[in-house]
């Protein structure tokens, strides 16, 4: 790979006693920049998801209330998925000429603001009206996050070229944290002081930290690539991996509008609870995923088993959710926390190594190390992330209501068990194909022994 002093350390200093600094010792420590990278890149994790996450508790109902019905309000939160996909796929591509820092701080300030309009909303007059509005406002919405993940992503990269999975892996912990928090917190200031105040709040901590985050952030230089997205988009490798990005997305997706209605239906749980059993999900996503992103780093050998038998142990714990009627296992709550626990991990085990394996691949086939690849893989990654977020739930939400979550679960389940089967016969296949080419390649050579060694002969 290229070079690392502009790879968001710095020029690197040599010690002052003159003795060369052992192999790994640099990236032990983290620079300023550094460290200030990590924190611009966690304040936007923490408040993008918590700002997406309060809209479950009580958006639906108001919803409702204006005249919009229960199809609307799901294509409401489908359309932040597909405007996602649609701008992460721009923002990647134009990068380096919009400018890494730029594109994050704009994004937030827009996420921010879109946010605090959200809770005008029910000023606006009933009907098409507030429909339109709230389509466009959500939509507004999307395009700030891609833009701020897709800078994020791409400086992250770039500041931590060597140990981006355990940078991302630790970064999920401010992920999960406001995925968690979200909905109890929009619930609460919803049920104390009305609707405008969850938006108004969320959407002001939001802005005070675009200033903060314009002072953290170091500006990431780069020249623009010639590089396509098709061009990396159509490598073989990256079809598989998009197709594991877009799996784990639609299996995630799809407990957003199932699993309350199940838990309240099958376990009679009040309301209340619900979010204590999501709880599960979350933390045992967020808490290994660090260690997962350390071990892709340190072992890159592991990533393609992580890969595998992730998708595999997701399929499973998406048949034993339900459970699969045809396993004829009775449903309890125990055993569908402990399920949830297991899904927390597996989907960690596939989507922490996948950014890393994009961007090897990527080298591997000659792409020009630098900002605007990483742009590239970044918008790539969260369009993917984006489009299983919108098939999902949308899919998910149909099958749950024609045959039921027990069969609809399985269903989903099949999904990751085709990517984890699919990613196992391609890496299969491609270290066949490098033990029969790198066969090959001696032949020639133990040709000209033999060769040699007759001549010597005689």
């Amino acid at each position: 790979m290229g070079s690392r002093a502009a790879d968001g350390a710095g020029p690197e200093r040599p010690p002052e006693d003159g003795t060369p600094e052992a192999p790994g010792e640099e990236s032990r420590r983290l620079t300023r920049q550094q460290l200030f990278t990590m924190l611009a890149a966690a304040s936007i994790n923490f408040s993008s998801m918590i700002c997406y996450s309060i809209l479950g508790p009580f958006f639906p109902a108001e919803a409702e209330r204006k005249g919009a019905s229960n199809t609307v309000v799901g294509l409401i939160f489908g359309c932040f998925a597909v405007v996602n996909f649609l701008t992460s796929l721009i923002f990647g591509n134009y990068l380096t000429k919009i400018g890494a820092k730029f594109m994050f701080v704009a994004g937030m300030f827009v996420s921010g603001c879109v946010t605090i309009l959200f809770g005008m909303l029910d000023k606006v007059p009933n009907g098409p009206m507030f429909i339109g509005m709230c389509f466009l406002v959500r939509a507004m919405d999307a395009i700030g996050f891609a833009a701020a993940m897709t800078a994020s992503f791409s400086i992250l990269a770039k500041a931590f070229p060597n140990s981006i999975a355990t940078v991302l892996g630790s970064l999920e912990i401010f992920t999960g944290l406001g995925l968690v928090l979200g909905p109890p917190l929009g619930g609460f200031l919803y049920q104390s002081f009305g609707y405008e105040v969850p938006f108004i709040t969320l959407g002001c901590v939001v802005l005070v930290l675009v200033p903060v985050n314009m002072c953290l952030l170091p500006k990431y230089d780069a020249i623009p690539s010639k590089e396509s997205f098709w061009k990396l988009f159509l490598l073989p490798k990256v079809l598989v991996l998009c197709f594991t990005i877009f799996s784990l997305s639609a299996c995630l997706g799809f407990l957003d509008p199932t699993m309350s209605l199940f838990i309240l239906k099958k376990f009679k749980l009040p309301a209340g609870y619900v979010g204590l059993v999501f709880l599960g999900l979350a933390l045992s996503y967020s808490l290994s995923s660090p260690l997962l992103g350390l071990l892709s780093d340190k072992m890159p050998h592991l990533r393609k088993w992580l890969l595998v038998s992730g998708g595999l142990i997701t399929a499973l714990c998406f048949f034993l959710l339900g459970p699969a009627p045809v396993l004829q296992i009775e449903s309890q709550l125990w055993m569908f926390v402990l399920v949830l626990l297991f899904l927390g991990f597996s989907l960690g085990m596939s989507a922490i190594p996948v950014f890393p394996e994009i961007l090897q691949c990527a080298y591997e086939n000659g792409f020009e190390e630098g900002l605007s690849l990483l742009g590239l893989v970044s918008g790539l990654f969260n369009a993917m992330w984006s489009l299983g977020a919108f098939i999902g739930p949308t899919l998910g939400g149909f099958q749950n209501e024609k045959l039921g979550f027990e069969w609809a679960s399985t269903i989903q389940g099949g999904w990751a068990l085709l990517s984890g089967l699919v990613t196992g016969i391609f890496y299969i296949a491609e270290a066949t194909r490098k033990s029969s080419s790198s066969s090959l390649q001696n032949l020639p050579s133990d040709n000209e022994e033999r060769t040699h060694l007759l001549g010597s002969e005689t």
